[in-house]
């Protein structure tokens, strides 16, 4: 295991070293430039998430596309991820994870218009899509798109999957004592169960789970800040300052460089919104919309508030808790500084911060387990499913027992690599979604994006 994970660590020094990391961003700026700052359609993009498309056609709802879509994203690497990175990468992180949000608008933007353009629908109905139909309609590089789902077959497996029951399990065990493979066994039935109903009730499942997640994890964020109330400011500007200048050790902080807040960020931004991965839009394609500006518009929004908010208000209680107290953050490791922040809720903080976990990550494996069928599926046709499923529910009990850091650094690699065939559709097809974007949102304007 030693060797192995010495193995993965030193390709992740490549894969997200400085030129990886300059293109995942200046692929989010590029974008956000092409298509004239698209995140100016925000507000417009939230109403389209609460208006029902009768006359699109599709297996799920606007809605539930990004109920699925977030509950894929809303996980570990809000809590235990930004944890991570301020520990490693110090303050500065928070902002660079944030700036991913923000620009990763538009990519995330981009996939979902070509996910919708090029889905097929199958002879029993169901609507398929994603980058590897982008990357075989719309490129011609069928070979490229079975890399493509290769990699997301076996991400999901890590990240979508293992990563999430590890945290969780962790968690468990250091505030109630539950065994990590008790944990294991509860997640894997649980899931078993729900995963089975296919694309619909896992729509539908995380239609019921995530805004209830959403705004529990809110509002114990906010009880923690307005108990740090007098370091936020502190905390903000700290935040800022770091992201652009070195931060000696001190204050309850290791010491670090700007390359390393920025890396630490953009990795756990991209791990937690996923915008630039080409998972959101294989979700996004079933969803029943008229045209894929809609549906982009609605999906857009799903960087918005997993970083924007949610990712932001765990770095500023984190940044924030530290300086107050450094005393008692200084030996903890990264997967607990968000739990340690917490204890500032008398009696109850840990505990809501679990459940707010164990949410997540529930919804997270649903939501990745679609992915991955997916991606099997085009791969090896419908008879691969069943067999996948399996897979999943036998790797979610796994990864409870898998050592942390490894399981960490192993889905960083599989991040990216999972990301540059989609780089390479978003990249080569924008002018594709430069077309659809100005035929259905600007010289139609909103009329045609808002179903009557």
């Amino acid at each position: 295991m030693e060797t192995l994970h010495a193995i993965i660590k030193w390709c992740n020094g490549y894969l997200w070293g400085p030129p990886m990391l300059v293109v995942l961003m200046g692929t989010h700026v590029y974008l956000t430039i092409r298509l004239k700052v698209v995140q100016r359609y925000l507000p417009l993009a939230i109403r389209l998430s609460f208006t029902k498309d009768s006359a699109g056609s599709g297996d799920v709802s606007h809605f539930g596309a990004l109920a699925t879509a977030l509950a894929a994203t809303i996980g570990t690497g809000n809590i235990v991820g930004v944890g991570t990175a301020v520990a490693l990468g110090g303050p500065g992180a928070v902002f660079w994870c944030w700036l991913t949000g923000i620009f990763g608008f538009a990519t995330k933007f981009a996939e979902a218009v070509l996910a919708v353009k090029y889905r097929v629908k199958t002879s029993d109905g169901t609507m398929l899509g994603g980058p590897m139909y982008a990357l075989e309609k719309g490129l011609g590089q069928k070979w490229l798109a079975g890399i493509f789902c290769v990699c997301t077959a076996v991400t999901g497996l890590g990240i979508g999957n293992m990563v999430q029951a590890n945290s969780i399990s962790k968690m468990a065990h250091s505030t109630f004592g539950i065994p990590t493979f008790v944990t294991g066994i509860i997640i894997a039935v649980i899931v078993g169960v729900v995963i089975l109903g296919g694309v619909k009730w896992i729509a539908r499942v995380c239609e019921g789970i995530v805004p209830f997640m959403a705004i529990f994890y809110i509002i114990g964020c906010g009880i923690i800040l307005y108990f740090n109330r007098s370091a936020l400011i502190p905390a903000l500007s700290l935040i800022v300052k770091s992201a652009f200048t070195s931060q000696a050790a001190g204050g309850g902080f290791a010491g670090s460089m700007v390359m390393m807040a920025a890396r630490y960020g953009i990795a756990r931004g991209l791990f937690s919104n996923e915008a630039g991965l080409g998972s959101a839009p294989i979700v996004a394609a079933a969803a029943r919309t008229a045209n894929p500006v809609r549906q982009a518009l609605v999906s857009a929004t799903g960087t918005f508030w997993d970083t924007v908010v949610v990712c932001a208000l765990t770095g500023v209680v984190l940044v924030s808790s530290i300086m107050l107290h450094p005393e008692d953050f200084g030996a903890i490791e990264g997967t607990l500084l968000t739990k340690r922040a917490f204890t500032e809720i008398p009696h109850v903080g840990p505990v809501v911060l679990t459940v707010a976990l164990f949410s997540f990550v529930f919804s997270t494996i649903l939501g990745w387990s679609y992915y991955g069928e997916r991606a099997v599926e085009y791969l090896f046709g419908k008879k691969s499913i069943i067999p996948y499923r399996i897979l999943w529910v036998l790797a979610s009990f796994a990864g409870s027992i898998v050592l942390p850091q490894m399981v960490w650094d192993l889905a960083d690699m599989m991040n990216m690599v999972m990301a540059i065939p989609n780089l390479v559709a978003l990249l080569l097809l924008s002018g594709v979604v430069a077309r659809e974007m100005r035929r259905y949102l600007v010289d139609g304007g909103i009329s045609d994006v808002m179903p009557e």
